[in-house]
């Protein structure tokens, strides 16, 4: 089975993020801040046109379409 990214996930559903698929050190090191690295539970709230809203840890953030397809879960 494909690698799942946040892009297809199911809102309201808990999921492991496995991996994060950036070639950008600043943008690992802000997910990493937020709570968003392996092994971590990360939950899509709502899909919105740009990109989606996720829960993690005691946070909810705006990720854009491009982020959210970077991260696989």
């Amino acid at each position: 089975m494909d690698q799942m990214t946040l892009a297809d996930a199911l809102e309201g559903k808990e999921y492991m993020v496995q991996q994060i698929d950036t070639d950008d050190e600043e943008l690992d090191a802000f997910l990493f801040s937020l709570g968003c690295y392996p092994g971590e539970p990360i939950t899509v709230v709502a899909h919105r046109k740009g990109g989606c809203v996720v829960s993690i840890k005691d946070g909810r953030y705006n990720i854009d379409r491009q982020l959210a397809a970077a991260i696989q879960i």
